[in-house]
């Protein structure tokens, strides 16, 4: 089909939404390593793991062989109060850059959570009601997954406690409020309501909190209260599962009008908006079918995949989850309080990080200033506030539209716009009045977080 017939935004019919979740652990040669019992170093059974998870979703954790997944008919019909979403042309972006590059970003923005997390928070609250569970408990960094879980919890009935990282509370408080307009109870972590809480502020002190604090009081009250679970808002296999779709629709919308992107590029923290983007792209990488480069792109202040080691380490600080193999910062890394947004988690999806360590996909870290010119520049000609997570994604699509304008090529790109920034203004506003700074740790610093990984 002749390029000017391709519209500014593309949008499926609600019959071209995906029926099915892919699982592209089917088809990876090398499976991601299993979860480990972090008192014997054995493979976590589904008994073991369905006192924390929700039964169906424990299977799904635990699936490396079944490709398609259908998708229930009651989420589908609360996917289409959004879904499918528009992937765009940034025809103004690509004509700011005088790039001959082709650029394109699936947008998840267009529903009241604000990011694509409420595709697995759906999913979740969805299966935890048909488990007949009271409630679930979770974490949140910027306030993303906690808004979407909120929201899901809600529309099923569920009672909704979140954990959330507590910079981003104090920095956050329009996001905490969304959350509890939908009835969620909010907790900043570390806190003095649990154990493990009690015992992170004992050890540090005036600590702002990580993703792994908050995740060890979210399962520790889940495993403590009858009629509770634990669900988590990336990183796991099952999450990656549900955000398929993304890819998924990206793939019918780029074929439908005869589209290949040469590069997919998504942003990186613990793996859920990256892993459901490139999905089916990465599908037919590993079938031989087609090649792209796939680009996972994290902050410089918490560098898991270009700094981190590929071991087994806890999924979280209080050291009471299961040990995941993964590119791990350590699971007592805390990044600093100046970082902003998301993408502050210590380690990375086992499924990406085995596909980075088989030299599937590549990675780069970018600086917090350089992130938000981009996201700035972007605001500026598309007309969409992007959330701190999605504008890494968008400097390196612009760096790689740039490269394009050096050398003449007119590649394709296509990258995830995970959400909008408008619970993001204070850092947006640190920004402007020129007191965000850019962050690196030093060797020394992650030497740190290495040393408490465990030795087996």
């Amino acid at each position: 089909m002749s390029e000017k017939k391709i519209p500014y935004k593309i949008y499926l019919e609600e019959n071209e939404m995906p029926k099915f979740w892919y699982n592209l652990r089917a088809d990876m040669k090398n499976k991601p390593a299993p979860l480990l019992n972090p008192g014997t170093h054995q493979p976590m059974t589904a008994e073991e793991l369905s006192g924390v998870f929700c039964e169906e979703l424990v299977k799904q954790e635990l699936d490396n062989e079944t490709r398609e997944y259908p998708i229930p008919e009651e989420i589908r019909d609360f996917y289409k109060m959004y879904r499918p979403s528009p992937l765009v042309r940034a025809y103004c972006l690509e004509e700011k850059l005088q790039t001959p590059a082709k650029i394109y970003y699936k947008f998840e923005g267009n529903n009241t959570s604000g990011s694509h997390k409420l595709n697995s928070a759906i999913a979740q609250a969805y299966y935890a009601k048909k488990q007949g569970l009271k409630g679930v408990t979770t974490e949140t960094g910027a306030g993303q997954w906690g808004t979407a879980l909120s929201m899901a919890c809600s529309y099923f009935g569920l009672d909704c406690k979140v954990y959330m990282v507590k910079v981003s509370y104090e920095q956050k408080p329009f996001r905490r409020e969304v959350m509890r307009t939908y009835g969620a109870d909010v907790t900043p972590s570390p806190s003095d309501t649990t154990n493990v809480g009690r015992k992170i502020l004992e050890q540090f002190p005036g600590t702002t909190g990580s993703l792994g604090c908050a995740i060890s009081e979210a399962v520790e009250v889940a495993v403590s209260n009858p009629g509770y679970r634990y669900v988590l808002g990336s990183v796991l296999n099952q999450v990656l599962l549900h955000q398929s779709v993304i890819g998924l629709e990206s793939k019918i919308a780029m074929d439908k009008y005869g589209i290949k992107p040469d590069v997919i590029i998504g942003c990186a923290g613990g793996g859920s908006n990256l892993g459901g983007l490139i999905a089916p792209f990465m599908g037919e990488k590993l079938r031989g079918e087609a090649d792209y480069q796939i680009i996972a792109v994290e902050p410089a202040s918490c560098p898991s995949l270009t700094r981190g080691k590929y071991a087994y380490d806890f999924c979280d600080t209080g050291m009471v989850c299961p040990l995941a193999k993964m590119y791990t910062l350590g699971s007592g890394f805390i990044p600093a309080p100046n970082h902003a947004g998301g993408l502050r988690y210590h380690g990375m999806s086992s499924i990406l990080s085995q596909l980075y360590d088989d030299g599937y996909m590549e990675a780069r870290s970018v600086e917090q200033t350089a992130v938000f010119a981009a996201a700035e520049q972007f605001a500026r000609v598309e007309g969409i506030l992007p959330a701190p997570e999605s504008s890494h994604a968008i400097k390196v699509a612009i760096d790689e539209a740039l490269k394009c304008k050096e050398t003449g090529e007119e590649k394709t790109i296509l990258f995830g716009l995970t959400g909008t920034g408008y619970f993001d203004l204070v850092a947006y506003q640190k920004y402007h009045d020129g007191e965000m700074s850019d962050y690196i740790p030093t060797d020394e610093e992650l030497a740190k977080g290495f040393a408490s990984l465990p030795q087996f």
